[in-house]
């Protein structure tokens, strides 16, 4: 059998068997986690570039840590985050900022197909880290989790200029 029907009654259960009404911000939380590591997910299936796959695939584990870490709160786990983890990002950001001049002006998010998917990568990036935000003023969020997801959204906006820079698409200024 593949249902429940556990969540008929607008609840949920998390895994240490507390209940809690779906609306609820850890489970909105906790699902933009979610629907952030399916996008990353899409992504990692339709782009060219094979070095940017495989570093998306190591964020979609962080993700999963991350969304476990949030679903089920004061868990004490070996494999939360950690420090190494928004450490690995901020070598990522560095190592494809050598490849793209500095901005000096804004840029329309958009360009190639592959950059196109990044830059969309960053915004629900933007979503999932107000939703932390939120779930952190109401509860204890792993500080690690913050850093994380900020630094990723940065990320995304390098990556997203590389791939474009890669195939060829000269970025475009917004007209004021």
């Amino acid at each position: 059998m593949t249902y429940t029907k556990k969540g008929d009654n607008m609840e949920t259960e998390l895994f240490g068997g507390q209940k809690i009404f779906k609306s609820s911000q850890r489970i909105e939380t906790y699902g933009t986690v979610d629907e952030l590591n399916s996008a990353v997910g899409l992504a990692v299936a339709q782009l060219k570039h094979d070095d940017v796959k495989q570093e998306l695939l190591k964020i979609q584990n962080h993700l999963h840590i991350i969304c476990a870490e949030i679903a089920n709160p004061g868990d004490d786990r070996p494999n939360s985050l950690k420090e190494d983890h928004v450490k690995f990002l901020e070598g990522l950001f560095d190592k494809y900022d050598k490849e793209i001049e500095p901005l000096n002006k804004f840029i329309l998010p958009g360009g190639t197909v592959d950059g196109s998917k990044v830059h969309y990568l960053r915004t629900v990036s933007r979503r999932t880290e107000r939703e932390i935000v939120r779930l952190s003023t109401m509860s204890t969020v792993n500080p690690e989790i913050l850093k994380y997801i900020n630094r990723l959204s940065d990320l995304f906006f390098v990556v997203a200029r590389v791939l474009n820079r890669r195939d060829g698409y000269v970025e475009k200024n917004p007209e004021y």
